[in-house]
């Protein structure tokens, strides 16, 4: 079964709205699919990443101090990052889950196995797994803890982009936490509630042009063995605890492709679909207010990074100025305006959405949970909005530190002298206008489609809409101002 979300209202399947095009990946490329199905694919592709990840820690730990000089600094918060954001996520759902090295332990500790299946029975599934195999407390099932664990970790963004030992620390908490968790809990607990990265990728990947669903959702229910989440000699257990037979959203697959590998019937396939145009139902507050904090996020972020008011760049920056005040200030303002104030205008239009198309019949909490899709692509392309001056004007320390990875003095491929030189600066307005003038559009149109589900009169959906329409054109000239003046 999907993730239980104990807070949600009754679930709107996305086979109740028009489902748009997809094409069947595998149908057409069969060699992909043979390839996913090797039990060696999701270890070779992890392993690069565990190699890194090893080399990042090294360099945190033990390598210069000086961020741009540091390949944690500039190959995960300039490059990883970028291409995350712009390219894996709208591109590919989540992928990078597919390949995170975070949770390799833990699956080994569980599994006791690299590549193998062990066959046998754990509570739920048909495979052997080890350690103490509890299940996650029932009011965790959610992604509140995500959250604000993401909000913690961008108070402290400063240090994260900037110091070496900080960001070192961070990864290796997360590490360590992933394998502790796994020890306990069933299955990929630490990636389904307490990783930050999942939290917004879950959300993010609502967005994507690909999908991984059953072909025929019939022969899924007709199923009796439901390898596809207990696993079977050929595959393990579906690691995010997923029912592809009820599987209709993006949120919480990770793209392990172990359903692919145990399904009897073979009725799972990868398809390729239009953007932001499938999964636009969000079906809790957590979810809700994960969007308004990656939005504000997003804001804040530009705000210190890229606006020219210094004085929020100091208090953002207490390691260096020491001005533990104004960083007070900042950590408290950006948490309120991202858990109370931002969701609270957001309500505000709703319930001027409801006032004004005479929606006395629909539950505000509906209207609230179905209409906040719209924060989604505008939250996504936003963020691509802010980091594309990232990579064009810091990019070129990723030629240098490739060479130099540690700061030490190396040269190992010849480029660590390689000068600073932002690319064609000058074209990044009119890169960044168009992106955040789309994620107003798909914002508007994800909730018009939603909309026409719930209004028959066309009249009084356009006025249903037109609030929350203000309040995100609200926000889009916002991010103009700041990044366009």
């Amino acid at each position: 079964m999907a993730i239980a979300n104990p807070i949600a209202p009754p679930a709107v399947s996305e086979e109740t709205l028009q489902r748009p095009w997809r094409f069947d990946v595998f149908a057409r490329w069969p060699w992909l699919k043979r390839l996913v199905r090797m039990r060696t694919f999701q270890f070779l592709a992890i392993l690069p990443n565990l190699l890194l990840f090893y080399l990042f820690l090294i360099a945190g730990l033990f390598g210069t101090p000086v961020g741009n000089r540091n390949i944690i600094i500039v190959f995960v918060w300039i490059l990883w990052w970028f291409v995350l954001i712009t390219v894996m996520v709208p591109l590919g759902s989540r992928v990078w889950c597919t390949m995170c090295p975070l949770p390799f332990f833990g699956d080994w500790v569980q599994r006791r196995a690299v590549v193998l299946v062990h066959p046998g029975k754990s509570p739920g599934t048909e495979n052997r797994f080890f350690g103490l195999h509890r299940r996650w407390p029932k009011q965790l099932s959610n992604i509140w803890l995500q959250n604000l664990g993401f909000l913690f970790l961008a108070t402290f963004s400063a240090l994260l982009v900037t110091r070496p030992i900080f960001s070192a620390v961070v990864f290796g908490v997360l590490f360590a936490l992933a394998t502790g968790l796994a020890l306990v809990y069933r299955l990929r607990t630490f990636c389904n509630y307490v990783c930050p990265i999942s939290g917004f990728l879950s959300l993010y990947a609502m967005t994507s042009t690909v999908e991984l669903r059953s072909v025929d959702k019939n022969e899924c229910l007709k199923c009796s063995s439901k390898a596809c989440i207990r696993g079977s000699e050929k595959g393990w257990a579906c690691p995010w605890n997923v029912y592809m037979g009820k599987l209709d959203r993006n949120n919480y697959c990770g793209l392990c492709f172990e359903c692919v590998k145990s399904c009897p019937n073979d009725n799972i396939s990868l398809f390729v679909r239009p953007f932001s145009t499938s999964d636009v139902i969000l079906r809790g507050y957590d979810e809700v207010w994960k969007a308004c904090i990656m939005l504000v996020l997003a804001l804040t972020y530009s705000v210190m990074l890229l606006g020219p008011w210094g004085r929020f760049k100091d208090w953002a920056n207490v390691s260096e100025v020491r001005n533990w005040g104004g960083f007070g200030l900042f950590a408290a303002g950006q948490a309120l305006l991202a858990l109370v104030i931002f969701p609270g205008l957001y309500y505000l239009s709703i319930r001027l959405a409801k006032w004004y198309a005479k929606a006395d019949s629909i539950p505000t909490k509906e209207l609230f949970l179905k209409y906040a899709y719209a924060l989604v692509p505008m939250g996504l392309l936003a963020w691509i909005a802010f980091s594309v001056p990232l990579l064009m004007v810091n990019g070129s320390y990723i030629v240098s530190v490739i060479s130099d990875p540690l700061g030490w003095g190396m040269n190992l491929f010849g480029t660590a002298e390689f000068p600073w030189a932002p690319l064609w600066p000058e074209w990044v307005p009119f890169i960044q206008v168009p992106i955040l003038l789309a994620g107003f559009y798909y914002g508007f149109r994800g909730m018009h489609k939603v909309g026409r589900q719930l209004f028959s009169d066309p009249a009084q959906l356009y006025r249903s809409l037109l609030p929350p329409a203000v309040l995100l054109l609200a926000v889009t000239l916002v991010f103009l101002k700041l990044f366009v003046g």
